[in-house]
C-alpha cells in the first residue's frame, strides 16, 4: 500500500526521509519540488513537503464592505500573488496524495501543523480524511521520527476543529474591524489600518500603561544612610514620605553617632534551586535579557535549530522534562561536545538524571531541550541561542546552590540601620549556567554588641518613579499572564502593531496615532479592546479541542459577538472618525512653512492614493506641491536659498537617498532633466541617474502592475520556500 507522509517544510521532509529511508530513499523532483520516495515490499512511501499554509481563508463572496460573515478555504496561491510559489508544492501533494492509499500528517504537532496537514488531506479526498494518521514527534532526530512512525495516531480532529475555528474567527474579526476602522478614515489617509481580536486588547495594555505614566506625579521621599566598615546601612524606616520625620531621624542619629552599637547579627543558609527548563515564553524572555535577541528572532532561530535536529520543538508551553525523553542518554551525548564535556560528565559521575522542573505543562510537547546532536555550520546568533538552551538544560540536573544569607542591624539611639548580604557558599547549578543572576554581596565581619565606627548620616531626597514601559519580551510575558493570543502568535501580533505605527521604540511607546486609535475605540467601541471578549473566545476554542463544544457553535457565538462590536462601532462611527482624524493630524510632522500664507506644509493623499504637499490651512490656502511617488519623505528643517521652499529628504527603497526643495521650477533643478536624458543613453538606464523632478516622478516609482508584482515576488518566495518558513496565520 502506497503512503504519503506530509511534512510542514522541505527541511523537515529531508529529516523524515533520512530517518525512515535507511539509505534507501530516492530524491525525486517534479516541477522544481523535491520529494522523497522509499520503495519497500509493502508499497512505496512518499515524503513530500508543504511550505507552511498552502490553503488560506478568503471571503466567500465579492462584497467589499462589512460585515463579512462568509469565509472559505482556498489554495493560498489563488488568494495572493505573493503566495504563487505554493502552487507547485500543492500540485505535487495532490498528485502523490491521489496516488497513495494511506496518508499521514507529519507537520508540527501543534494547532498550526494540524490545520496545515489536515487541510491538505481532506482536499485529497473524503476517503483520505477518514483513514489518515498523525505523527507526533518533539525532535527531528532519527530515533524520535522512527518511534513516531511506528506509533501512528488517529488524526487529532478536535485540535483541527479548534484551529480552524481560531483561524476563522481571527480572520472574521480582523477583516471586519479593520474595514470598519479604514472606512472611518476614508479619504484622510492611505495608512494601513488594522485591529483584531488580540491586536485590540494588546494595544489597550500598552495604551493603559502609557496613560498611567502620563498621569503619574512623582512624590518626594527620603532615605537615611550611615556607613560602617565601608558598608552602607539603610534606616529601618525605609522610604520616609514626611520631610520632618526624615529630618528628625537624621538629626537624632547625627547627635549620637558615638553610641552606635551592633544590635543584631543574623546568619542562615538558604538553598537556591535551578531555574526550570525553557518553555517558549521564558526562552524569549531570557534571550532578550541575556543575549539581547528580539523575541521574534528568538523564535525563528529556535525553529531553525529544531529543523536541523539540534533542539526539541520550540513552540511549547511546558517546563517539564519527562524521563521518557532518555535524559541520561542526552547528557551522555552532550558530554562528547568539548564545550559541555566537563559539566555533563559531572552529572554522569554524580548520577544526576532527575531535573528540576517548573509548574507549566503542555500535553503536546515537553520543555525545550538540546537533542545531543552537535550543531554544525550555525550562525553566531544560532550558536548563542543553542548555548543558552544547552546550559539551561544541564543546569536543571545540577545540585542546588548554597547561599549564606546575613543581616546586620546597628542601633543609634532610637534609630536602627540594617544591611543585608549574600555569599555563594556552593555554586551548585550556577556553575552550569553562566547566565545565572545570583550575585555575591558579602558583609564584613560584625559581632553582636560591638561598638561600631560609623560615618554619616546622609539624608538623600529621591522621587517615586512612574511604571516602566514594556519591552517586547516583558510584553510577551504580560500577554501570557492575561491569556491573550498564543505562544506562537504573540510576537507577530506585537510586530504588527509596530508595522501599523501604533507603537514605536524600545521600551515600547504608543505613538500619537496609536493612542488616538485606542482612545477612539475605548470611548466609543470598548468591546473591541476588551480582554474578557478575547479570553472568552480562547476558552471556547480550548473546549473544542477537549471535545466539550462544537466548532460550529463557537464560530456562531464569535460571529454574534463580532456583530455586536460592529453595531457599537457604527453607532459611534462619527465620533471614532473625528478622534482618529485628530490623532492623525497631531502625528503629522510638518515639512516647513507655506510660502503663500506661512501655514504648515504637510503631506496629503489624493483620492487616487498619490502623495503631495499641501498647506494645512486648506481651503483658505490652496498651495500644493507634487512629490515623488513610492518614497518616504522626511523634513530636514532647511529651506532652499533660491526659492525659499522647504528642503526635504527623499528615501526610495533600492534607489538611494537625496535632498530636494519643493519648487519644481527652482533653478537648482535646471540640470535634472538633461542629466537624466544623458544617463539614459548609456545602456538604456543609469546606475546613478539624477532623481526625477518631483512633479514628474520616474516610472520606477509608479505602482507596479499585478503581473509585475507576481513576477517580482518570485525570488522572495523562493527564498521563503528554501528556508521552509511557515506562512503567517490570519491576523489576530
Amino acid at each position: 500500500m502506497d503512503t504519503l507522509i506530509i511534512a510542514e517544510k522541505p527541511s523537515v521532509a529531508l529529516r523524515l526521509a533520512i530517518a525512515l529511508g535507511d539509505n534507501r530513499q530516492k530524491r525525486q523532483n517534479l516541477n522544481g519540488v523535491g520529494y522523497y520516495q522509499i520503495d519497500g515490499p509493502e508499497g512505496t512511501l512518499y515524503i513530500a513537503p508543504a511550505v507552511g499554509h498552502v490553503y488560506t481563508l478568503a471571503q466567500a463572496d465579492s462584497e467589499r464592505g462589512y460585515p463579512v460573515l462568509n469565509v472559505k478555504w482556498v489554495p493560498s496561491y489563488e488568494s495572493s500573488p505573493g503566495s504563487a510559489f505554493t502552487k507547485k508544492y500543492l500540485d505535487v501533494l495532490m498528485l502523490l496524495g491521489r496516488r497513495a492509499a494511506a496518508h499521514v500528517n507529519a507537520c508540527d504537532f501543534d494547532t498550526e501543523g494540524t490545520v496545515i496537514g489536515t487541510n491538505i488531506i481532506r482536499n485529497i479526498s473524503g476517503e483520505a480524511i477518514k483513514s489518515a494518521k498523525r505523527m507526533k514527534f518533539s525532535t527531528t532526530t532519527i530515533p524520535d521520527i522512527k518511534r513516531a512512525y511506528a506509533n501512528l495516531m488517529p488524526l487529532d480532529m478536535n485540535n483541527f476543529y479548534a484551529g480552524e475555528a481560531r483561524h476563522m474567527l481571527d480572520w472574521l474579526w480582523g477583516i471586519n474591524l479593520s474595514r470598519a476602522l479604514t472606512s472611518a478614515m476614508a479619504g484622510t489617509t492611505t495608512k494601513a489600518l488594522s485591529i483584531g481580536r488580540v491586536q485590540g486588547p494588546t494595544l489597550a495594555v500598552l495604551a493603559k500603561r502609557e496613560k498611567e505614566i502620563e498621569a503619574f506625579r512623582p512624590k518626594p521621599f527620603w532615605r537615611i544612610f550611615i556607613n560602617a566598615k565601608s558598608t552602607e546601612f539603610l534606616n529601618s524606616r525605609g522610604d520616609i514620605f514626611d520631610r520632618a520625620d526624615a529630618q528628625s531621624a537624621h538629626d537624632s542619629t547625627k547627635g549620637r553617632l558615638a553610641d552606635a552599637t551592633v544590635e543584631e547579627v543574623e546568619e542562615h543558609e538558604q538553598l537556591s534551586r535551578p531555574y526550570p527548563p525553557f518553555d517558549l515564553t521564558s526562552l524569549q524572555l531570557e534571550a532578550s535579557r541575556a543575549l539581547r535577541i528580539d523575541p521574534s528572532t528568538t523564535l525563528a532561530i529556535a525553529q531553525s535549530l529544531y529543523e536541523r535536529s539540534y533542539i526539541s520543538y520550540p513552540r511549547t508551553a511546558s517546563q517539564k522534562l519527562p524521563p521518557t525523553l532518555g535524559l541520561q542518554k542526552i547528557i551522555g551525548e552532550l558530554a562528547k561536545n568539548p564545550v559541555y564535556e566537563k559539566r555533563a560528565r559531572r552529572l554522569i559521575e554524580e548520577k544526576r538524571f532527575r531535573p528540576s522542573e517548573g509548574m507549566k505543562s503542555d500535553e503536546a510537547h515537553p520543555a525545550i531541550y538540546p537533542t545531543g546532536v552537535a550543531p554544525k555550520e550555525v550562525s553566531p546568533q544560532e550558536a548563542k541561542l543553542y548555548d543558552l538552551i544547552a546550559q539551561r538544560f544541564l543546569s536543571c540536573f545540577a545540585p542546588y546552590a548554597r547561599l549564606a544569607k546575613s543581616r546586620v542591624v546597628i542601633r543609634i539611639g532610637e534609630e536602627r540601620y540594617s544591611a543585608n548580604g549574600t555569599k555563594i557558599v556552593e555554586k551548585g547549578w550556577t556553575d552550569f549556567y553562566s547566565y545565572a543572576r545570583l550575585v555575591d554581596k558579602e558583609l564584613p565581619q560584625f559581632t553582636k554588641g560591638e561598638r561600631a565606627q560609623v560615618s554619616g548620616p546622609e539624608m538623600r531626597e529621591l522621587e517615586t518613579q512612574p511604571p516602566k514601559r514594556f519591552g517586547k519580551a516583558a510584553l510577551l510575558s504580560e500577554l501570557e499572564k492575561k491569556d491573550l493570543g498564543t505562544k506562537a502568535t504573540r510576537a507577530s501580533i506585537i510586530d504588527t502593531l509596530f508595522k501599523r505605527a501604533y507603537i514605536d521604540g524600545s521600551p515600547i511607546t504608543v505613538t500619537r496615532f496609536g493612542m488616538s486609535v485606542y482612545e477612539a475605540l475605548h470611548e466609543n467601541a470598548g468591546m473591541i479592546l476588551d480582554e474578557g471578549t478575547t479570553r472568552k473566545l480562547e476558552s471556547d476554542m480550548e473546549e473544542i479541542s477537549q471535545g466539550k463544544r462544537s466548532e460550529e457553535a463557537v464560530i456562531e457565538e464569535g460571529k454574534s459577538m463580532l456583530l455586536d462590536a460592529l453595531k457599537l462601532f457604527d453607532s459611534n462611527k462619527e465620533k471614532i472618525s473625528e478622534a482618529m482624524r485628530r490623532g492623525l493630524s497631531d502625528s503629522i510632522v510638518p515639512l516647513g512653512k507655506c510660502p503663500e500664507d506661512g501655514g504648515e506644509l504637510v503631506i496629503r493623499r489624493s483620492r487616487a492614493g498619490k502623495q503631495f504637499v499641501a498647506c494645512a490651512n486648506y481651503p483658505k490656502c490652496t498651495k500644493t506641491f507634487s512629490l515623488p511617488q513610492g518614497a518616504k519623505i522626511v523634513p530636514t528643517g532647511k529651506s532652499c536659498e533660491h526659492c525659499h521652499t522647504p528642503i526635504i529628504k527623499v528615501i526610495r527603497r533600492g534607489k538611494g537617498v537625496f535632498e530636494m526643495d519643493l519648487d519644481p521650477n527652482c533653478v537648482s533643478k535646471a540640470g535634472w532633466k538633461s542629466n537624466r536624458d544623458k544617463a539614459e543613453t548609456v545602456q538604456g538606464a543609469p546606475a546613478k541617474a539624477a532623481p526625477a523632478a518631483p512633479d514628474k516622478p520616474a516610472k520606477a516609482a509608479e505602482k507596479p502592475s499585478r503581473k509585475a508584482k507576481a513576477a517580482g515576488a518570485k525570488p522572495a518566495a523562493k527564498k521563503r520556500a528554501a528556508r521552509g518558513q511557515k506562512a503567517k496565520p490570519a491576523a489576530e
